[in-house]
């Protein structure tokens, strides 16, 4: 009873603290995933009755808990895009979900049959699950809440993609999986892969977050105005509405991460000058802190508690390639004829921060079928994820501070 009073404490404090993170990183410029991640830890290596977090032993609850951070963050990350959605003006996104995207992919696929000798299938999930820019821990470089008057290029273009790809990495994922469950050099299952997991599960993942966004917007504003007792300025709403798409669309067999995104944006653009939009945003970003620093404590156990151990000085230079060179070459090529200035391109390209989103694919994949190297790639992904929250968590708010000074006078979208 002593050590679960404790543990219990330990959550309060975590999550207290949380109520300061935001003002203190705005000080000091470093992002508080940092901060989280070395409390984590800390307390792991202090407390050896802590319960293990070893996401290769505890595959539901890793899986459960990424996937209610991620859902949470995507209607955050949604609500909080003031840009008007067009073809035109989100084709930077589009770039990045698509070229620069398909490239990591590609690029960390041939590695991993090559370099690291692992088959296509346990290669292809390695690259799928380093595909996405994760919207959890990519606050710090993504744009402010509702209808703040500034905008900027780079964090924009982050945020947008952040709240895609996600979504949009999962084809691959299960295109890993399918090769995974196919014996011998049988190629019939793509057809059927192409139909349901990239044609049928996108469409409804778009067709459902738009509708059921459109649907949340009509009661929450056409309706309101008509029926008084409809009308409510409780945030929660966000949350609730986040449940219900993400069930939803998962229920029909629909990406519910495609969903969310595209529902909060709908919803965001339903009354966009609406100071109730803001309400909405400021709960679901309380919820998603809480859940965080849940989350980047256990990571920080993790660490200290062998999630690395099959870590070698190969797959550890694989890791920093992959931050250093592999993401921002991408970003770069999928730029290339856009109207950024080099300096916006540059970020843009260097800021694609890993974290939640990859840990989350692995273990839906490991509790999908069986992959070979699982150990290998928990340490590979926990080592990107680690050096990802350090550097970009230490380098972003200085970063984009020199960007605002180095250009001042953007302050419109012009990704385009």
């Amino acid at each position: 009873m002593d050590q679960y009073l404790i543990i219990l404490t330990i959550i309060g404090v975590g999550i207290l603290g949380m109520a300061w993170m935001p003002s203190l990183t705005a000080k000091t410029r470093v992002s508080y995933s940092v901060v989280y991640l070395l409390v984590g830890m800390l307390l792991y290596s202090v407390f050896d009755f802590l319960p293990a977090p070893n996401p290769r032993v505890h595959g539901e609850f890793t899986l459960h808990l990424t996937e209610l951070v991620l859902i949470v963050s995507l209607m955050c990350t949604g609500l909080k895009i003031d840009q008007k959605f067009s073809l035109k003006t989100w084709i930077i996104p589009f770039r990045l979900i698509t070229i620069t995207m398909i490239l990591c992919i590609a690029a960390v696929t041939v590695i991993g049959v090559y370099y690291f000798k692992m088959s296509i299938p346990t290669s292809l999930l390695l690259a799928a699950a380093l595909a996405p820019t994760d919207p959890v821990l990519a606050t710090d470089v993504q744009v402010g809440d509702p209808n703040e008057p500034d905008r900027d290029n780079a964090k924009f273009s982050l945020t947008a993609e952040a709240g895609f790809n996600d979504g949009m990495a999962f084809p691959f994922v299960w295109l890993a999986i399918a090769l995974a469950m196919t014996s011998g050099g049988d190629t019939s299952f793509l057809f059927t892969w192409a139909l349901k997991h990239v044609f049928y599960q996108i469409a409804v993942g778009l067709l459902l977050g738009f509708l059921l966004g459109k649907l949340l917007g009509y009661v929450l504003f056409t309706l309101a105005k008509k029926y008084e007792a409809l009308v409510t300025q409780d945030g929660f709403v966000s949350v609730a509405a986040t449940l219900i798409v993400y069930g939803a669309t998962e229920i029909v067999h629909g990406y519910g991460f495609i969903a969310v995104f595209i529902a909060a944006i709908t919803l965001r653009s339903y009354e966009r000058d609406h100071k109730y939009y803001n309400r909405l945003h400021a709960f679901s970003d309380q919820i998603e802190r809480i859940l965080v620093a849940i989350m980047l404590i256990l990571f920080g156990g993790s660490l200290v508690r062998g999630v690395m151990n099959s870590l070698t000085w190969p797959m550890a230079a694989f890791g920093i390639v992959f931050i250093f060179v592999i993401r921002p070459v991408s970003g770069l090529i999928g730029l290339i004829g856009t109207r950024l200035k080099i300096q916006e391109k540059l970020v843009i390209s260097f800021f694609g921060i890993r974290g939640i989103g990859s840990i989350y694919y692995l273990a839906f994949a490991f509790g999908t079928t069986f992959f070979k190297n699982q150990d290998a790639l928990w340490s590979i992904i926990a080592f990107i994820v680690l050096i990802s929250i350090g550097i970009h968590g230490i380098t972003a708010g200085f970063t984009f501070k020199k960007l605002e000074q180095v250009l001042p006078e953007d302050n419109e979208i012009i990704a385009k």
